[in-house]
């Protein structure tokens, strides 16, 4: 009788647990149908908007075009205090209009896109590396939102949180924080309108008596390098800038997990310069500096210290 018992305790508790998976795999999968709801939405929906991007200390309001048709995606993103900027993106090349009202600077094939386009455009893949769970609803800029949190699996990456509008999917507020509950940064829509065509001429590129600048050089690096970053991220672009107060040309190489994203610059050491060492940050931006036969290699982005540190020590020429 006795074994008999606990054989039935085994059993309930194996049954118990098994409930347990299915429950989560179960909002797993509903996490998941929002999130892919949302990439698709930043880049079908139009909508035009004005959001405010915390950072550290910071504070930036932007404005934001989005428009789609059969031609493919235009947005156009304009800073609306501090030093004037604009921005816009014909498909996958970006123009960015600089201050002085002459130039323009041209990123082809630019890897990164604004708020709200944040996910990769097949989310699934973020789940090796997040749990996602669906966390109630919010009202952001008047709508109602579906919370979406993705908790890392590991110490590579921060916490993300996604206010995503009930009627499209489309990101409203997002919200990264780290390991002791902190914000580091928030992008969050104050207005919004989502559905409504928006007319072509609003996104009109005039190039009148500008200069356009290359971002990157027509040409590969002077050395090349080894980098094995965190587990999940993947180089998603290697470029030669000539960056402003740079004597020479800076590489520039970007690694991404599909949210969070790190940069890594390579540069000839200068003797004469004053260099970062070590840790430090720059607002909501953590940096990781060393030398490495002679070149000075930064490591960035909003990612914790060990990703930085355990990316930039894996530097070596090949």
């Amino acid at each position: 009788m006795r074994a008999l018992l606990v054989w039935r305790q085994s059993w309930q508790i194996l049954g118990f647990a098994a409930l347990m998976a299915f429950s989560g795999a179960v909002r797993a999968d509903a996490a998941l149908e929002w999130l892919n709801r949302a990439a698709a939405a930043a880049k079908q929906q139009n909508y035009s908007g004005v959001y405010v991007y915390h950072h550290g200390e910071h504070v930036e309001v932007l404005r934001v075009l989005h428009r789609t048709d059969a031609t493919g995606e235009l947005e156009k993103v304009e800073v609306m205090d501090g030093t004037p900027r604009q921005f816009l993106r014909i498909n996958n090349d970006v123009y960015c209009h600089l201050p002085d009202g002459k130039s323009v600077r041209l990123e082809r094939n630019a890897p990164r896109r604004f708020f709200p386009a944040l996910l990769p455009a097949r989310p699934a893949g973020l789940l090796d590396y997040y749990e996602a769970t669906l966390a109630g609803t919010e009202r952001v800029a008047g709508r109602p939102c579906q919370v979406v949190t993705l908790e890392p699996r590991d110490g590579y990456r921060y916490a993300f949180s996604l206010w995503l509008d009930k009627q499209t999917g489309l990101p409203l507020k997002s919200r990264i924080v780290n390991g002791n509950g902190s914000v580091v940064s928030m992008f969050v829509f104050s207005e919004i309108q989502i559905g409504k065509a928006l007319d072509v001429q609003l996104f009109r590129n005039d190039m009148t008596g500008k200069r356009i600048q290359k971002a990157s050089l027509d040409k590969p690096a002077a050395v090349a390098w080894s980098v094995t970053p965190p587990p999940g991220f993947e180089r998603v672009q290697e470029a030669v800038r000539a960056l402003p107060g740079k004597p020479a040309p800076v590489t520039h190489l970007v690694f991404s997990d599909g949210l969070s994203v790190l940069s890594m610059f390579v540069e000839p050491a200068d003797p004469q310069a004053q260099r970062l060492q070590g840790l430090s940050a720059e607002g909501a931006i953590g940096i990781y500096a060393r030398e490495v036969d002679g070149y000075s290699v930064t490591t960035l982005g909003e990612v914790p210290s060990m990703a930085l540190i355990e990316t930039g020590n894996s530097v070596k020429r090949k």
